[in-house]
């Protein structure tokens, strides 16, 4: 039996550095196929394109991971832009906001992963901090701290224990977007995953990078709802 296809959404760097060449490069970091790989599915890279076409993309895919990535633009959830925010991505922010809609349309399995975390939760309305202390040590380096699961949630009934794991981000969740419960908290109380928790959806973000672990509870789950989504015809 094919390997469900994942699709994983990119980013666009004005001036990437290879070889001989320095042009402008759609791009991802390799953990995030590899991963999707050792949990049984097939990787497949979306990069930017206009928001209409985010259903016809999808139509080809079983299941989308919304990658990592820099700040989302706060006109997006009405808030002002505060000093410590990252430049506009306009062209990211529109086309994972359309993906994330169009994937929820048509109950999709999707994992928003640190940014794309952020983006779901803003996608069905919910707010960020768009600073916090603590969750960046160095500048360009992961770092690791625990994260508790909420028990009867779908995080927590894949990774029960207190877990570990790779961190690198600024902001978090804020006020939740529609439907979305917390099922992850740090030390600090800082929301770490977040979930629909409608038993027949799979839609799941957390903060931190499981892209930079070995653990693949998480992805497996998603790979395995692509996976029998792919087995039902579509209307």
């Amino acid at each position: 039996m094919a390997r469900p296809l994942i699709g994983i959404t990119t980013y666009v760097e004005e001036s990437t550095h290879y070889r001989v060449w320095d042009l402008a490069t759609a791009l991802v970091p390799t953990g995030y196929y590899e991963l999707v790989q050792a949990a049984g599915g097939a990787a497949v890279l979306l990069p930017p394109d206009g928001p209409g076409a985010a259903a016809e993309v999808l139509s080809r895919v079983d299941g989308l991971i919304v990658a990592g990535g820099p700040d989302m633009d706060p006109v997006h959830y009405g808030a002002a832009r505060d000093s410590r925010t990252g430049p506009p991505a306009t062209v990211r922010d529109e086309w994972e906001l359309a993906l994330i809609t169009a994937a929820l349309e048509v109950n999709m399995p999707v994992l928003g992963i640190c940014r794309g975390m952020q983006a779901l939760n803003v996608a069905l309305g919910g707010s960020l901090v768009q600073h916090i202390d603590g969750h960046v040590e160095t500048p360009g380096t992961f770092s690791w701290h625990p994260v508790s699961p909420v028990p009867g949630t779908r995080y927590a009934a894949l990774v029960p224990e207190e877990a570990d794991v790779p961190t690198y981000h600024h902001q978090a969740v804020e006020r939740l977007g529609k439907g979305l419960v917390v099922s992850a908290h740090a030390v600090d109380g800082t929301v770490e995953a977040i979930e629909l928790p409608d038993r027949d959806r799979w839609v799941v973000g957390v903060q931190w990078h499981p892209e930079r672990d070995k653990d693949t509870r998480v992805m497996a789950s998603l790979v395995a709802a692509a996976a029998a989504r792919a087995a039902v015809p579509v209307p």
